[in-house]
C-alpha cells in the first residue's frame, strides 16, 4: 500500500502543467527544483498528503527559497463549472454577439443551410499579433510575485488578433499558455504505472524494452500472481513444494517487471512509519508561504537514510519472486525508486526477504560457480586467534554460501506457480530449463516488443508440432534438436495477445488520435500453461464388435417381446454383462 503522506527519503512524483512527470527524492532540508515553474523547500511537502495541486509562490523579502499554497478544487475546476452553468439561452446570446461585433466567419454548413460551425480559413498567423517580446516576457516572471496567472492575463491582453480566434482558438492558445508559465505541480506517489510511463515518455524506454503501462496490466493479469496464505504444512509431491505462492522471473527490464510482481504480491513499499511533524504552526492549509526567510528543519536520526541496519535473515516460504538473470549482478535500478538497493538491500524493507536472485551458471552448473564451493571449515580454537576483520570476513563468506546454496536448491526443486519472462534472449533457450521447474496449471507469460519472436514460439508449441514429437519422440539426451527446441507436451493452448491504449482528441468535428503521441513498438504476450503429461501408453477405446452385437440381440429381444411389460430399453442395456 502507498504510504497516506509524503515521508522524507521517498522519491515521489510531480506533474507540472505540461503534463510531462518528473521524480525527485525528499530529502530533508533542501531545495527542489522544477526546472522553469520554479524551486521550493522539500520540508514544505513532508507531512503532507498526496495527490494535492501546488503553486509555487516567491517569498516577500526576494530570498531564494519558495512558499506553497495549496490549490482548492473550486479553483482547479473553474472553468468547467462556469460551462456547465451557462444556459442555451445565454450561449446563443454570446454567438450574436460576436457574430455583431466580429461578423460573420461560419463555413461550415448543413443540408438545410444553418450554420454550423465557425472556422480558422481567413485567418493569417502572424508572429506581429504578439507584442509583448520574449524579454519583456522574462522580465515580468522575474518581477512576479504571484503562480503565473498575471503574466498569462497579460500575454493574452497584448496579442492584438484575439478577438479574431475562434472560441476553440482562443482555448488552445490559452492553454498552451498556461502549461508555458502556470507555476503549479502535482504530487503523485511513485507506483509501477507511473514508473513505466515516465520511463517510456521522459526516459529511455530502450531500457524497459518499451513496456507500456497497459501491457504490463496485461501482464499481471495473466500471471494470476497474488497473495497465497501461508502454510504450516507445505504440500510436497516427489518432494516438491506446491501451493505457497512461488514464481519465476527473467527481467531484463531494469526491475519493472520484478516490480510489477512485487506490488501485487504487496511487498513493494516499505510499511508506513512514524513522521516527524513540520515546525511550521499557525500556517493555512491554504497558504504554507514561509514567514520568513527560516524554512523549517527536521532532524533524521543520523540524517541517514532509513533501512541501513544489517543483520542475518531469512528468506520467506510463500510469496516469493526468484529472479533469473544472466550477469553476476541483477540489473535492478529501477527498484531505487521503491526504497531498494539490490546490491545491499535492507532487511527492514518487506521486498528484501521475498526476492530471490540466481544466474543461470549457479542454476544450471553450480559446481563451476565460485560462490557455489564451500568455504573451508576452520576450528573455533583458531577462529579466537584470528583478527576481528579476518574473523568477521571468514563468516560473511560463511553467509554468502549458505544464502547461495539455500536459493539454488529451491530452484532446482522446482514446483513454480508461474513464469514471466521479458528477455531478450531467444525465448525456447529459455524455456528449455524453466519449464520443468513449474508445477502443474502454472501460467507462462512472455513479453516480447515485436510480434515474430513469439509466433515462432508458438509454432514450437502447436498442435501439429507435438503430434510430430509424440510419433517421432527424440531421445531426451539429445534434447534439444533443430526440429524440437523445445518439448512441445509441456505447454498448452499457446495464445499471442496485444493491448494498447491510444488517446484521442474528441472535439466536435475533429475526433481523431493524437498526432503526437508516443510511437515504438507495439509489444506482444505468449500466453500458455503447463501440463504434466501422463506417463506411458496413453490408449483411447471405444464400444467393441462384441459389445455391439450383445447390444443389437437385446435390442432385437425387446422389440419382438410384450411392450406392456413397460422395460425401458436403458434397463435392457445395463443387464448386458460388461467384458
Amino acid at each position: 500500500m502507498h504510504p497516506e503522506v509524503i515521508r522524507p527519503h521517498v522519491f515521489v512524483a510531480f506533474r507540472v502543467p505540461s503534463g510531462s512527470h518528473s521524480l525527485h527524492e525528499i530529502k530533508p532540508n533542501t531545495t527542489i527544483a522544477l526546472g522553469k515553474y520554479g524551486n521550493f523547500q522539500s520540508n514544505h511537502l513532508i507531512g503532507r498528503p498526496y495527490h494535492y495541486t501546488y503553486e509555487i509562490l516567491d517569498e516577500v523579502d526576494d530570498k531564494t527559497g519558495s512558499g506553497l499554497r495549496i490549490v482548492p478544487a473550486s479553483e482547479l475546476y473553474a472553468d468547467i463549472k462556469e460551462e456547465e452553468s451557462a444556459t442555451p439561452t445565454d450561449l446563443e446570446q454570446e454567438k450574436l454577439d460576436e457574430e455583431k461585433e466580429v461578423g460573420p466567419q461560419y463555413e461550415v454548413v448543413d443540408a438545410k443551410g444553418e450554420i454550423l460551425l465557425r472556422t480558422n480559413r481567413n485567418i493569417v498567423d502572424d508572429a506581429r499579433s504578439q507584442t509583448m517580446t520574449m524579454d519583456e516576457i522574462e522580465m515580468l516572471k522575474a518581477e512576479g510575485r504571484g503562480s503565473g496567472k498575471d503574466l498569462i492575463a497579460k500575454i493574452l491582453d497584448s496579442h492584438s488578433a484575439l478577438d479574431q480566434k475562434t472560441a476553440y482558438a482562443l482555448a488552445k492558445y490559452t492553454l498552451r499558455k498556461t502549461k508555458k508559465y502556470l507555476r503549479r505541480f502535482t504530487v503523485l506517489p511513485v507506483d509501477v504505472p507511473l514508473l513505466a510511463k515516465w520511463m517510456l515518455i521522459d526516459k529511455d524506454a530502450s531500457k524497459t524494452m518499451e513496456m507500456r503501462d497497459e501491457t504490463l496490466a496485461l501482464i499481471g493479469s495473466w500471471s494470476n500472481i497474488h497473495v497465497a496464505p501461508p502454510q504450516q504444512n507445505q504440500d510436497n509431491i516427489d518432494g516438491i513444494p506446491h501451493g505457497q505462492g512461488r514464481w519465476l522471473l527473467v527481467d531484463e527490464t531494469g526491475g519493472l517487471l520484478v516490480a510489477k510482481a512485487a506490488e501485487q504480491l504487496g511487498v513493494l513499499h516499505c510499511p508506513d512509519e512514524e513522521l516527524p511533524v513540520p515546525a511550521a504552526s499557525g500556517q493555512e492549509e491554504g497558504n504554507l508561504e514561509a514567514q520568513s526567510d527560516h524554512q523549517p528543519q527536521i532532524d533524521h536520526p543520523s540524517d541517514q537514510k532509513p533501512f541501513t541496519k544489517k543483520r542475518k535473515f531469512q528468506y520467506a516460504q510463500s510469496n516469493t519472486i526468484t529472479l533469473v538473470h544472466a550477469n553476476s549482478q541483477p540489473n535492478l535500478s529501477l527498484l531505487h525508486y521503491f526504497n531498494f538497493d539490490a546490491a545491499n538491500p535492507a532487511t527492514s524493507h518487506p521486498l528484501s526477504q521475498h526476492l530471490k536472485t540466481i544466474s543461470w551458471l549457479q542454476l544450471l552448473h553450480p559446481e563451476d560457480d565460485n560462490t557455489c564451493t564451500e568455504p573451508e571449515i576452520v576450528p573455533p580454537d583458531v577462529l579466537h586467534t584470528w583478527k576481528s576483520g579476518k574473523r568477521s570476513n571468514y563468516y560473511r563468506k560463511r553467509r554468502r554460501w549458505e544464502n547461495i546454496t539455500s536459493i539454488v536448491s529451491d530452484t532446482q526443486a522446482g514446483g513454480f506457480d508461474g513464469l514471466i519472462i521479458a528477455s531478450y534472449i531467444k525465448a525456447t533457450t529459455i524455456l528449455h530449463h524453466l519449464v520443468p521447474l513449474l508445477r502443474g496449471a502454472a501460467q507462462v507469460v512472455i513479453y516480447s516488443p515485436s510480434l515474430e519472436p513469439l509466433v515462432e514460439l508458438a509454432d514450437s508449441y502447436s498442435t501439429p508440432r507435438r503430434v510430430a514429437f509424440l510419433n517421432n519422440r527424440p531421445p531426451a539426451e539429445s534434447m534439444p534438436t533443430e526440429d524440437f527446441p523445445v518439448n512441445p507436451t509441456l505447454l498448452l493452448a499457446p495464445t499471442i495477445q496485444t493491448t494498447r491504449c491510444r488517446p484521442w482528441q474528441v472535439l466536435p468535428g475533429r475526433t481523431h488520435p493524437i498526432m503526437t503521441g508516443k510511437g515504438g513498438a507495439e509489444g506482444y504476450v505468449f500466453v500458455a500453461t503447463r501440463v504434466l503429461p501422463a506417463e506411458g501408453g496413453v490408449e483411447a477405446r471405444g464400444i467393441s464388435k462384441k459389445r455391439k452385437a450383445q447390444i443389437a440381440q437385446v435390442m432385437a429381444e425387446f422389440r419382438e417381446g410384450d411392450e406392456g411389460k413397460g422395460t425401458k430399453v436403458e434397463d435392457m442395456e445395463s443387464d448386458v454383462p460388461m467384458q
